[in-house]
């Protein structure tokens, strides 16, 4: 009986990478425990205990049925290589640290453990950044953002091809440490990203600055432009602030990818990519700019920096905006009303409708259909204004002059 309550501890702790150096060191690799798989009762436990608090502090459900299932079934995909043979990550570190290592770190030291920790979050936080600057590894890589929401669902939805390019990454640390450490910290640093991956959680305190959490990945996963590759880290966030990828939350968070695919279906979310990429470098007839379309960043097109930018990104209102076209909506409608009414307040509300449709077009949120428009709309809004400042003052006067 202690023994698997003490089993349950390990497993559970493991989920957020609390295990001690020498409760999880190894001598060879196959003593290591299959952390990720002895995970699962833990992530279906804490998803139950997600949707339920949930509901109780919103009213509503975290994730829909279609989105959930579709995440889940990511994740179940990306593990089917796994049944044919060992992973791939794993795999090519065992043969460099059999053929080409240059030292024995001791596989129970507790330094040794610390170190691979670093090195492992600083090998993932390199396969994350260059996931999100070159377009083949975009493709793998873009399954884990196609979710609109952002729940522990979220967390499973990975690619099935990226475990295929992450390897490289990691082979310089086989020139000195051990496979069995290796193999326990490439596991829990992929466990503690899954409980990061929820709106539940707002504010960790001090242990934002070190530590990748809630806050920080729900900015990574937003398609603001503020979000856009930025957070990186997999344990720590401490990579991001060194390397100048690093943003804090502020507007609210829109999920997905920056053109969304619209789609629930298991295999499109996979592979549509590849296809997107191959019929972009067919439109190009210099070899240079084919190829480069696979190497460069997602939005990269030729003439522009390596790495592309935000131009063609379709546009994320702020909620401060949305929040003035929802108010500029309802003053209008009501407006409208109070004008055919002939009601004493028409003047003012048109006055305050007139200056917030001003605002929104000086900020560029609300434009006319054709960009030569542009300037006799501004225009329009401007006399229209002065029309109704002119109509609440008359109105004023009149009612004064009744009441003498």
């Amino acid at each position: 009986m202690a023994a698997d309550v003490a089993a349950a501890s390990r497993g559970f702790r493991s989920v957020f990478s609390l295990l001690t150096p020498n409760e999880s060191s190894f001598q060879t690799v196959d003593e290591v425990p299959k952390y990720v798989q002895q995970a699962t009762p833990y992530f279906v436990g804490l998803m139950l205990l997600e949707l339920l608090v949930g509901v109780l502090r919103t009213g509503g459900s975290v994730v829909t049925l279609s989105d959930g299932v579709t995440s889940i079934s990511a994740g179940m995909i990306s593990r089917l290589p796994l049944l044919l043979f060992r992973g791939c990550e794993l795999t090519a570190y065992v043969y460099v640290w059999d053929h080409f290592h240059l030292m024995d770190l001791p596989w129970d030291s507790a330094w040794t453990w610390w170190i691979t920790l670093l090195g492992v979050d600083l090998g993932y936080y390199w396969v994350h950044r260059c996931s999100h600057e070159v377009a083949l590894l975009w493709a793998a890589h873009q399954v884990h953002h196609s979710s609109e929401y952002y729940n522990l669902t979220t967390a499973l939805r990975q690619s099935v091809a990226q475990q295929f390019s992450s390897w490289i990454f990691y082979l310089p640390l086989a020139l000195a440490v051990p496979p069995s450490v290796f193999a326990v910290h490439i596991q829990l640093n992929l466990l503690y990203q899954f409980w990061i991956h929820t709106e539940l959680i707002s504010d960790l305190g001090p242990l934002e600055w070190i530590f990748n959490t809630p806050k920080h990945h729900r900015v990574h996963h937003g398609r603001n432009i503020y979000c856009l590759d930025k957070n990186y880290g997999g344990i720590l966030i401490i990579w991001d602030r060194l390397f100048g990828t690093f943003a804090p939350e502020s507007d609210k968070v829109i999920y997905g990818l920056v053109f969304p695919i619209r789609t629930f279906e298991t295999l499109h979310v996979q592979f549509h990519y590849y296809s997107h990429l191959w019929k972009r470098s067919r439109r190009y007839r210099n070899v240079s700019d084919k190829i480069l379309t696979f190497i460069n960043g997602p939005s990269w097109k030729p003439g522009k920096r390596r790495l592309g930018d935000y131009q063609d990104n379709p546009k994320v209102l702020p909620q401060g905006t949305v929040v003035a076209l929802t108010a500029h909506v309802l003053l209008t409608l009501t407006a409208l009303g109070y004008v055919i009414d002939q009601r004493p307040w028409a003047p003012f509300l048109e006055t305050i409708r007139c200056v917030v449709l001003m605002i929104l077009l000086r900020l560029g949120h609300v434009t006319p259909v054709l960009p030569s428009l542009a300037a006799p709309t501004q225009a329009f809004v401007s006399l229209s204004l002065i029309y109704w400042i002119l109509q609440g003052f008359s109105q004023r006067l009149r009612i004064n002059n009744k009441s003498d």
